[in-house]
């Protein structure tokens, strides 16, 4: 398991950004994670003083950077990657900050390669589902070594 500060020392999201709480379990098809900041007053994705359903897709795509990280190779950096798009995605509610227990946040690598991944995720809270979807993840190209 991982703390905040451990899933902190592996992505860039800091501070407040750093939605994600603990790490419960992981191998190299996926990732679950825990989160409590959709209850922060301060939470970053917070607008109009509510926290849509939507931002759920955040909490998600934090988790797949922090499953990059652990299965990069032993003392590489995690190559970055950015979300390309979302598809059928699916909100089960309108907002998360009215929920009072954790959220549950599953990954699960369907597909990739050296450029690109493919994710299934799911948001839960109390085991009812809150949102679904597909998430692309493409990778910062490696800079290519020149001969010495």
């Amino acid at each position: 398991m991982l703390d905040r500060a451990a899933i902190a020392a592996r992505i860039p999201h800091q501070g407040s950004m750093c939605l994600l709480d603990a790490v419960l379990a992981w191998d190299s098809g996926q990732i679950h994670c825990r989160a409590s900041s959709h209850r922060q007053p301060d939470n970053p994705l917070r607008a109009a003083a509510r926290l849509g359903a939507a931002c759920g897709i955040e909490y998600a795509a934090q988790a797949m950077a922090v499953h990059g990280a652990l299965l990069a190779p032993e003392g590489a950096p995690p190559r970055p990657g950015y979300l390309a798009s979302v598809r059928s995605v699916q909100l089960a509610v309108d907002r998360l900050d009215d929920l009072a227990q954790d959220l549950d946040i599953v990954a699960e690598r369907l597909s990739g390669d050296e450029h690109n991944i493919l994710y299934h995720f799911r948001v839960e809270h109390a085991g009812d589902l809150l949102l679904s979807g597909r998430a692309a993840v493409m990778l910062v190209a490696q800079p290519e070594s020149s001969p010495a």
